[in-house]
């Protein structure tokens, strides 16, 4: 990464923590609706609060704005924010005494002409993937037809990652960890859009001791914005590489309907210790 853009990077990292624990300790004095509005029982079924997500939404969106330039800095904006305001709408007002669950089960509820919080969710991010891949523009002079692709991978590259990172938020810290992870490796890979890792680790940084004492949860909003952001700093790969993305995307999104990533996590040593470091015993 080159100076400007390393430090246009640690600008918005600092920029994301900032946001992201300000915003968290508004919402701890004031939260919309009630904090009760947004507590949830997490995996030991103790209550966890989903007040993680609109401040790390909000941190993202700030780092964004700050670390990333022009059409693409807009990109992420639209993506950031699209991803958090249809997952919040999830969290808040999805009918939990229904069992239509996964990318599958609202998918097949759209086609009988049902629309769930779920459903909306799905058509809602791709609905701001597809607007924020045409934000951020053409990469070259390659003509309509691959700028029409660029387009229609960028959108799924999005709207993807957005749904996979929401499927690891299952246990305390693992969506933060890939999402840390992801951005980390896409950095040197990616020129165009590196500096979109400092608004990810920024806000991931600031959001991870809640998180890992399970005292909060990214929720959809949360997770649906960070994949969103990860997703949109991948579009700055080549052609073949986002190709090869989207691929992986998509067999992992497919995968997760009949694979629990937990346990799969659990069987394999190295992620086993990796998803469990700094979280409770």
């Amino acid at each position: 990464m080159a100076a400007r853009g390393l430090a246009r990077a640690l600008a918005g990292a600092a920029t994301a923590a900032a946001a992201t624990v300000a915003v968290r300790a508004l919402t701890a004095r004031r939260a919309p609706g009630g904090a009760e509005r947004w507590e949830r029982t997490n995996h030991r079924g103790e209550p966890v609060s989903m007040l993680e997500g609109p401040a790390v939404a909000a941190g993202l969106t700030a780092g964004a704005a700050v670390a990333l330039p022009g059409p693409v800095g807009a990109a992420a904006a639209v993506a950031t924010v699209g991803g958090a305001a249809f997952g919040i709408v999830d969290d808040l007002a999805e009918d939990t005494s229904r069992r239509t669950k996964g990318l599958r089960g609202h998918l097949g509820a759209l086609a009988h002409g049902e629309l769930t919080t779920g459903g909306l969710k799905v058509l809602g991010i791709g609905a701001t993937a597809f607007l924020a891949a045409c934000v951020r523009g053409p990469r070259g002079n390659e003509g309509v037809a691959g700028r029409g692709l660029d387009v229609v991978v960028d959108t799924a590259l999005v709207a993807g990652t957005a749904n996979l990172l929401n499927l690891l938020d299952l246990r305390p810290g693992r969506a933060l960890k890939a999402a840390a992870g992801a951005s980390v490796l896409l950095a040197p890979l990616a020129p165009s859009t590196a500096a979109a890792a400092g608004p990810v680790l920024g806000a991931a940084a600031s959001a991870a001791s809640r998180d890992l004492a399970e005292r909060d949860m990214l929720g959809d909003g949360g997770a649906n914005a960070l994949g969103a952001l990860v997703g949109l700093q991948a579009t700055g790969l080549a052609r073949p590489a986002r190709l090869a993305a989207l691929v992986g995307v998509v067999a992992l999104t497919v995968a997760s309907e009949r694979v629990s990533f937990s346990a799969v996590i659990d069987r394999t040593p190295a992620l086993r210790t990796l998803d469990r470091l700094g979280r409770r015993g």
